[in-house]
């Protein structure tokens, strides 16, 4: 044992190998020296406890390249952005755990315009004096919605904290028992209710609720009527839901504003694309709602944000509650947020320049055609190390949106003759650029709905290397 001691080689012959040298030109030399001692120190406690077979020097590597090989592993995360490109080959257009919506190359543009530079983000160049941030979106979400006013915050649950605190702290609230939603994260609306200093006043049953059951509610406590859409999820069946023109006219009679939560909130009719029937901010605020809230990167396809729009006496309000500066955006989310909305203006013509929208609105025949051209370049790239075949299947709106639409797809099934399925996933996914796809019944699956031009390219390319990792890695194993 003292002798195989004797080869764990010195912290300083580690720092001279050639790959130790490149990480200590990219990380400071304390932090490598640190994981050199602390991979040394854990080898010698392994072969103290014979846990550590020692190489054979005529079979693999030697040591001190084993080594220095175990220490970049651990580094390299560090020198590379933690925030990497992921080809997003599942299918689901607004997948909240890769970014959800992605930018319009107008927004994309706007970005780098806004972030390169000095901004007239609170300033009115026609005056010089100081502005509103809220001025460069706000015209155009009034005159898209039809609402008297808007102003937006960092996200749809910060919009409804804002919306709460703002109009009903210290008072009550009155929601629908089968609207008590829970949204990403476990969050739920209860919970951000609480954190507004509103009270929760719950009526109806899970399924059914009337109108009658928000009047007897109604108290001198009462500030709010408020209704969630359940946007993420649906009862169905033995269900009514008050509709909202109905909570209108009673809180008009009640003296009681009403609030609309439409959390994935959009701005035009989807119908026409095959999808269910939804709700649309311009629909809701003609109904006559006070306060609407909703996403800007889900449906409407911009960067993360929660929109307010309503009756300008209630968004003034919100202006000057000190919350608003904690809920802000930043120059960045208003350069995106405006260029998005500025597609919107001439209508449903220009909005396939949105990914979202195009995503959603590719036909039939346009899905299996790209499925095809897919199919055939990953096949020449597995080279007979995976069978690759296609499958009828669904893709899907993601982000808690449209959970009952249904879009056809023509996916491609990946099933590797070398490795698991699993570990051809955990290849990709660790790959450069990472790729996800979708595990199903012992296959991968792609679905091109949601790659970006040129993408089938790179993840033809990411297939063939995920399937030769494992015979690159063959070898010593320490």
């Amino acid at each position: 044992m003292s002798s195989l001691l004797r080869k764990l080689p010195a912290v300083e012959h580690v720092l001279q190998h050639a790959e130790i040298e490149v990480l200590l030109s990219q990380l400071p030399r304390d932090v490598v020296l640190e994981q050199v001692r602390q991979t040394i120190q854990e080898w010698r406690r392994m072969l103290l406890e014979n846990q550590l077979p020692f190489p054979d020097y005529e079979k693999c590597t030697e040591v001190v390249s084993r080594l220095a090989e175990q220490v970049k592993e651990k580094l390299l995360p560090n020198t590379r952005p933690r925030l990497r490109r992921v080809i997003n080959a599942t299918g689901v257009v607004l997948h909240t755990n890769l970014g959800r919506a992605v930018l319009a190359p107008t927004a994309i543009e706007a970005v780098i315009t806004a972030a390169s530079g000095y901004t007239n983000l609170e300033l009115d160049l026609a005056t010089g004096k100081r502005g509103s941030r809220y001025a460069h979106v706000e015209n155009l979400l009034t005159l898209i919605t039809g609402a008297e006013a808007a102003m937006v915050v960092n996200n749809n649950a910060a919009a409804v904290l804002l919306c709460l605190s703002t109009l009903a702290k210290g008072k009550e609230v009155i929601v629908s028992r089968g609207q008590l939603v829970e949204i990403g994260g476990s969050f739920r609306i209860p919970e951000v209710m609480e954190q507004s200093g509103a009270f929760l006043v719950e009526v109806g049953a899970t399924n059914k609720t009337y109108l009658r059951d928000y009047e007897r509610a109604i108290t001198p406590e009462t500030a709010l009527l408020l209704q969630v859409h359940t946007s993420n999820y649906r009862i169905v069946g033995f269900t009514r839901e008050t509709p909202l023109a109905e909570l209108v006219e009673l809180g008009q009679r009640a003296g009681l504003p009403v609030m609309c939560d439409l959390g994935s909130g959009f701005l035009v009719d989807m119908r026409n694309l095959g999808l269910p029937y939804e709700p649309s901010v311009p629909e809701v605020v003609r109904t006559g709602a006070d306060i609407v809230t909703f996403s800007g990167d889900k449906l409407l396809g911009g960067p993360q944000a929660g929109i307010i729009v309503g009756k300008r006496v209630y968004i003034e309000k919100m202006r000057q509650n000190p919350l608003t500066r904690a809920l802000r955006i930043d120059k960045m989310t208003v350069a995106a947020l405006e260029a998005t909305l500025r597609e919107y203006l001439p209508g449903d013509k220009n909005l396939l320049s949105i990914p979202t929208y195009r995503m959603l609105a590719m036909s039939r025949e346009e899905h299996k055609h790209k499925a095809r051209e897919l199919a055939g370049l990953l096949e020449e790239a597995a080279g007979g190390r995976a069978e690759i075949e296609m499958l009828e299947g669904n893709s899907a709106v993601g982000g808690g949106a449209m959970p009952t639409a249904d879009l056809p797809a023509t996916l491609i099934g990946v099933k590797p003759n070398n490795m698991s399925v699993s570990e051809l996933a955990t290849n990709l996914r660790q790959g450069e650029p990472a790729v996800m796809g979708r595990l199903q019944d012992d296959r991968l699956l792609f679905d091109v709905r949601t790659l970006l031009k040129g993408e089938e390219i790179l993840l033809a390319a990411a297939l063939a290397a995920a399937l030769t990792r494992r015979e690159a890695g063959r070898g010593c194993t320490i």
